[in-house]
């Protein structure tokens, strides 16, 4: 952690989320997707892919394959005609497939609401399962991305050298207010603010806040 106390840490983030709070007030997910599975697939697609990239793919798929059964019935083969141009796309056919059929099988065809058995599902990670239970299902989880990971570092918050350590950090200091949000207002300042090879750092709202403004 940094040297700041828990106190003095949690009233500077409170501080940072209120300004991206003002300037977004209700931050969403940039993938498309038309209901829990969709954004499942959605999801599992993007990891080490972009959401644009993703949104590309998806439109075509999602027309013919938007339930499990569909999906599971489109087999590994045609799935893999629809995403050949995202990253990893042999691996994620496979995982699509696989957590789809458990999906029938073993939850009624539709997706779950706790981190355990989203876990169970094939491709699903840590972080996958947090933006799931987060945007589907409304519950204050903190997915730690690239950007999250990043800006987690920058800020001072934390100094976790996995994501699952960068998460448990980013619980205890950021307001229980923010924390419904806060995952998706740190993704998008890292985005398109906080970059990791050129901060914008002279057009950003929370330098005033930020021990790392000005020094990368």
């Amino acid at each position: 952690m940094a040297k700041e106390s828990y106190a003095l840490l949690q009233k500077r983030a409170d501080k940072i989320f209120a300004i991206l709070s003002g300037l977004n007030p209700h931050p969403e997910t940039e993938l498309h997707f038309t209901n829990h599975f969709t954004l499942l697939v959605a999801v599992v697609l993007s990891a080490q892919a972009t959401d644009a990239g993703v949104n590309k793919a998806t439109p075509a798929l999602f027309t013919i394959a938007n339930t499990p059964e569909k999906m599971a019935a489109l087999g590994v083969e045609r799935l893999e005609g629809y995403i050949k141009t995202i990253g990893l796309y042999k691996a994620k056919a496979k995982n699509v497939i696989a957590l789809s059929r458990m999906l029938v099988e073993e939850y009624g065809s539709r997706v779950p609401d706790k981190h355990e058995d989203l876990m169970r599902l094939p491709g699903v990670g840590r972080k996958t399962a947090n933006v799931i239970l987060n945007c589907a299902f409304g519950q204050p989880t903190m997915a730690v991305d690239t950007h999250v990971f990043r800006l987690a570092h920058r800020l001072g918050f934390s100094r976790g050298k996995t994501p699952e350590a960068v998460e448990q950090d980013l619980l205890k200091v950021i307001p229980e207010k923010w924390m419904q949000h806060a995952h998706y207002w740190l993704i998008l300042h890292g985005r398109y603010v906080c970059k990791a090879r050129a901060p914008k750092c002279a057009e950003c709202a929370i330098a005033d806040y930020c021990p790392s403004a000005f020094a990368i």
